[in-house]
């Protein structure tokens, strides 16, 4: 299997992970410093590239009632940009509350402020990516046992 990346956009980073290649478990690979756009996608084609992956899944920030506000219409217009230079299908995945589950867990782990701030976006990455791998796991799951129902 293929690996996929997971992305947690935001105005200033991009935070990454990546599953293994199993599509099990999602670890976190590095943040890019947001620049020009182009060169935004560039780095991101070349993490596909390395990485061979199949499929990108970004996280969606709704708000806590479901609506979609401003930053979700950011990620919309971003996706749309990142639909158009890298010809993979892009999954959307509510990410609400990742970042601070990404921040709590790191001072559970007493992770430093500096090294904190350092992976708090790839951690959201992977904790995004996690949900995703999560999902797929748990419907291929059920459609199995409906198989196996029916016979």
């Amino acid at each position: 299997m293929q690996r996929i990346l997971g992305l947690d956009v935001g105005t200033k980073t991009i935070g990454v992970a990546v599953s293994d290649p199993l599509g099990w478990t999602a670890q976190g690979v590095t943040t890019i410093a947001r620049g020009k756009l182009v060169d935004d996608l560039r780095e991101l084609a070349d993490l596909v590239a390395v990485y061979n992956a199949s499929r990108l899944v970004v996280g969606y920030p709704r708000n806590m009632d479901g609506s979609a506000g401003e930053q979700a219409h950011f990620v919309e217009r971003f996706v749309e940009s990142l639909r158009a230079a890298i010809a993979l299908p892009v999954e959307l995945v509510d990410e609400r509350l990742t970042t601070r589950q990404a921040q709590r867990a790191m001072l559970e782990l007493q992770v430093k402020a500096k090294r904190r701030k350092e992976l708090i976006d790839q951690q959201a990455a992977a904790l995004i990516l996690q949900t995703f791998l999560d999902r797929e796991a748990r419907a291929a799951r059920e459609a199995q046992q409906s198989v196996r129902n029916e016979e």
